[in-house]
């Protein structure tokens, strides 16, 4: 680790779980760090200021600086803020780290439009709404070498296609999409954009039920979100210029990074498709790719 001394950080969600864990790693790397926390329940209910003042309580007594923010990343002005406090009291802004979320769990038939809309808009606006200010000010900073970061929060609900997810999973891929989107726009300013993908034991992953849980970690220690943060510092850090528009998978004591979606059969006319042709030629090369087999 090449240390993050002198840079400052906002991290959201960062009251518990993750992003505490994030946060506390990032001001033990040298990072000031505006630890933001709304403090709701799992389902963005209720309020808390408790959470992200108590992060901040452990940062500054091990050293470190920090200080709270309770905004609302689902509303502009209050992710704008957000973005204004790490400049305003740090003197700039280098690494934004989005994580806030909530769950609103349903199967497709049964999920309300409010349980949809609930979710997309503290995820995917919620990203959007921290993103924006940040962009702005590091176009504004006009330094190619800025060593600017914005790094994301997807999930394998959405890489994979949780079934009990529809609103999270299309979120979490939205977001993906985001972040190869800002990776193309923003790199001329000196920013990198990417996207995590974690694996680790929170208030999210206890609400799924067992069976729809991807394999179990061994144990408590490989389990603990504190595991995702190593990444995520690293990516922070000045060292990782050459790393951008990337997606990268974190659990327990496994990293990886995921391939972009890239076609992997392809045919061909010369000419308008007849219906049955292209049937046959779509079973023919298609198929096996799906299902293993020609059958």
């Amino acid at each position: 680790m090449t240390g993050l001394s002198g840079r400052v950080a906002v991290v959201t969600g960062a009251g518990r779980g993750i992003g505490a864990g994030i946060a506390r790693l990032l001001a033990a790397q040298g990072a000031s760090v505006v630890v933001n926390d709304l403090g709701v329940e799992l389902d963005g209910s209720g309020a808390d200021k408790g959470p992200a003042a108590e992060v901040v309580r452990e940062i500054t007594e091990a050293g470190g600086t920090a200080i709270a923010d309770g905004g609302d990343v689902s509303d502009p002005d209050q992710a704008e803020g957000l973005v204004r406090t790490a400049i305003e009291e740090f003197g700039k802004l280098d690494v934004l780290v989005n994580v806030a979320g909530i769950l609103r769990d349903r199967m497709i038939f049964n999920l309300s439009e409010k349980e949809w809309d609930d979710v997309i808009r503290v995820h995917l606006k919620g990203h959007y709404n921290t993103t924006k200010p940040a962009a702005a000010y590091w176009r504004d900073q006009r330094n190619p070498d800025g060593h600017f970061r914005l790094i994301n929060f997807t999930s394998v609900s959405g890489l994979h296609g949780a079934p009990g997810q529809p609103n999270y999973a299309s979120a979490k891929m939205g977001i993906v999409g985001l972040t190869y989107s800002c990776a193309n726009a923003l790199g001329r300013y000196g920013v990198t954009a990417n996207a995590i993908s974690p694996g680790a034991a929170t208030r999210m992953t206890a609400s799924i039920p067992s069976e729809r849980q991807s394999g179990a970690l061994r144990d408590d220690d490989e389990r603990s979100p504190d595991n995702i943060a190593p990444i995520v510092a690293y990516i922070a850090s000045e060292a990782s210029d050459w790393l951008t528009g990337q997606v990268v998978g974190a659990r327990g004591y496994e990293v990886h990074l995921y391939n972009k979606p890239a076609p992997v059969r392809h045919i061909v006319s010369d000419g308008p498709w007849e219906p049955d042709r292209l049937a046959q030629l779509v079973e023919r090369t298609f198929k096996p790719a799906v299902t293993g087999n020609g059958r």
